[in-house]
C-alpha cells in the first residue's frame, strides 16, 4: 500500500475518537488491514493472539478510496499494521512485535535462549527484508486455490532460502516442533509464508511440510484463516 500524499491530519470520525480514547487508558489497539490480504498484519496479530495479550482489533479494508485518509487517524506512516498505547504508536509489524514482548516479558514471545533469540530475530530480519519475488508472485490470499501458479526462478530461489531457515532452526533449535520450539514471534512472522504455500501448492520435505501443518492447527493462525474465510471482501490486484 502506497503511503498517502495528505500532508494534513484527517478530522477524526466519532468512533476512532473513541476507540483513542481507550487507547489512552492503556487499552492495546492494533490496527490490522483484511485478514485474507494483508500479510503484515497477520504477523503481530498471531503474536499477540497466541501469547493472550490483550488488544482491541480496528480492521481498515485496504484498497478503498478512504483507506489511506483511515489509517492516516492512526498513523502517518499510512500503512498497516499499528499498534496504539496511550499516548504511544508503533507501526511496523516487527517494531511492534519487539514493542510488546518488552511490554510482556514474562509471556517470552521471543526464544529464552540468547543464541535462539539472536538467531529468531535475525530470520525474522531476513523475513521483513528478502523475499521479495516470493511477495510479488505469490500475494496472500488465505481462501483462493492456485496450486503451481507464481514459479518463476526468483521464486523458486526464495522457496529454497526459506526451506534452510526453516530445516536449520527446526534440527537445531525446534527439537522438530516449532522452530524454536515453543511457538514465538519467528513461527507467527514465518505463518503468512505457511498461507502462501498452502494457496500455491508449495510441496517441501516431509519434515518442513509437518511444520507447515503445526503452524496451520496452532489456535491462534487457525483463528485467524477462519476469520479470513469468513470475510467477503475481494480485493483487486489480487491473483
Amino acid at each position: 500500500m502506497q503511503s498517502t500524499d495528505n500532508q494534513t491530519t484527517p478530522e477524526l470520525d466519532t468512533e476512532t475518537s473513541k476507540l483513542l480514547e481507550r487507547a489512552r487508558r492503556s487499552e492495546l489497539i492494533l490496527v490490522i488491514g483484511n485478514k485474507n490480504y494483508s500479510s503484515w498484519s497477520m504477523r503481530p496479530w498471531v503474536a499477540l493472539v497466541a501469547f493472550d495479550v490483550p488488544f482491541k482489533e480496528v480492521r481498515v479494508l485496504l484498497d478503498q478510496p478512504d483507506t489511506a485518509n483511515r489509517i492516516a487517524e492512526y498513523s502517518l506512516a499510512g500503512r498497516v499494521p499499528v499498534l496504539i498505547d496511550g499516548e504511544l504508536t508503533v507501526w511496523d509489524s516487527l517494531a511492534i512485535c519487539e514493542y510488546v514482548a518488552e511490554q510482556f516479558p514474562d509471556k517470552h514471545l521471543w526464544p529464552k535462549n540468547s543464541a535462539a533469540r539472536a538467531r529468531a530475530r535475525s530470520i525474522c530480519s531476513e523475513m521483513h527484508s528478502s523475499f521479495s519475488a516470493l511477495r510479488s508472485s505469490m500475494s496472500m490470499d488465505i481462501r483462493a486455490s492456485h496450486p503451481g501458479q507464481g514459479r518463476t526462478p526468483q521464486t523458486q530461489a526464495d522457496i529454497g532460502r526459506i526451506s534452510e531457515i526453516w530445516e536449520e532452526c527446526l534440527s537445531q533449535y525446534g527439537h522438530h516442533q516449532f522452530l524454536f520450539g515453543e511457538f514465538s514471534i519467528a513461527d507467527a512472522y514465518f505463518a503468512p509464508v505457511v498461507m502462501r504455500f498452502r494457496t500455491y501448492g508449495v510441496f517441501l520435505a516431509p519434515a518442513l511440510q509437518a511444520y507447515m501443518e503445526r503452524v496451520i492447527a496452532h489456535p491462534a493462525v487457525a483463528r485467524w484463516m477462519q476469520e479470513a474465510q469468513d470475510e467477503t471482501e475481494v480485493l483487486p490486484n489480487h491473483h
